[in-house]
């Protein structure tokens, strides 16, 4: 029985990614990250298109982990909003599944600092896929 709590893949482990919950009854994940030096920019932050790697990573895995572990999801389009500088971390994702269809599925996702502050905000769309490398 594989672990999907435990992240897979050397992206994840680049981007500091540790579970932390998921609720079953809202379909919400919430992980945590910590930026490697390697991510930040002269400003101090963490670089744009590496935020939204942050919160494609915690909306995904509210999927996987709605379905068991059976569907992860293939984006077809992402949005993002940087309301906030990015620092390298701690910071805390939360992503979850706005609606789930058979063809189709919304998610959303937000990336807070230590205090709570929102840092950034995501949706996609994006449409269900087997889980690549498990197989039933």
């Amino acid at each position: 029985m594989i672990d999907l709590t435990a992240p897979r893949g050397a992206h994840a482990r680049m981007m500091g990614v540790e579970f932390v919950s998921f609720d079953k009854a809202s379909e919400t994940v919430t992980m945590r990250f910590r930026a490697p030096d390697d991510f930040i920019t002269p400003r101090g932050s963490v670089q744009g298109g590496l935020v939204a790697g942050f919160l494609d990573e915690v909306m995904g895995y509210a999927h996987v982990l709605a379905t068991g572990g059976q569907e992860a999801p293939l984006n077809l389009e992402i949005s993002l909003s940087l309301l906030n500088p990015v620092p390298p971390g701690p910071l805390v994702g939360k992503g979850r599944i706005l609606r789930r269809g058979r063809r189709v599925i919304f998610l959303e996702g937000e990336l807070f600092d230590d205090q709570g502050t929102v840092l950034a905000r995501s949706t996609s769309t994006a449409i269900p896929s087997p889980v690549p490398g498990l197989s039933s």
